[in-house]
């Protein structure tokens, strides 16, 4: 009598696994949102360490040069090279191109309709993922007036 009863209960009965599938369907009810979630807040934190490293450049590139901010026309090149007193460009450090390079290279913008834009401009173009204003040395992320961080702020106003 033993033996039969344990060569019929091989497999799992239907009951069992109805209550699996349930117990996983909840965890990941639970846990997809989450995730997802933590990948949007990953974007906004780095969006947050960029500009902070980038207006620290621009600060510091203003300080070494007698206050004045990168030219508008090419901030890229003057915050990854070498540059004079006056702001003029050399690929390598020389006699007169003492100050630099403030960045390695510049981030990529890490959220938005732009996204993976690297360069620094006065206007939105190809590939530009930070829009500068050399009068007051700012900088911001070049994303729509509707762009929100999960927070609901706007990134324009980071």
């Amino acid at each position: 009598m033993r033996r039969d009863s344990c060569a019929r209960r091989r497999g799992f009965s239907l009951l069992e696994i109805v209550i699996v599938v349930a117990i996983i369907a909840i965890l990941a009810a639970i846990g997809i949102p989450r995730m997802s979630r933590g990948a949007r807040g990953a974007s906004d934190s780095a969006l947050s360490g960029d500009l902070a490293t980038l207006r620290n450049a621009i600060d510091l590139y203003a300080a070494e040069h007698g206050g004045t901010y990168p030219d508008a026309t090419d901030p890229n090149t003057q915050i990854t090279q070498y540059t004079d007193a006056a702001g003029g460009v050399a690929t390598a450090k020389d006699a007169t191109h003492i100050y630099g390079p403030y960045m390695r290279t510049i981030p990529p913008l890490p959220v938005g309709a732009k996204k993976g834009g690297t360069k620094i401009a006065a206007a939105d173009g190809t590939g530009v993922g930070w829009i500068y204003s050399a009068t007051p040395g700012t900088v911001k992320p070049n994303t729509t007036a509707s762009e929100k961080d999960e927070a609901g702020k706007l990134y324009s106003n980071y």
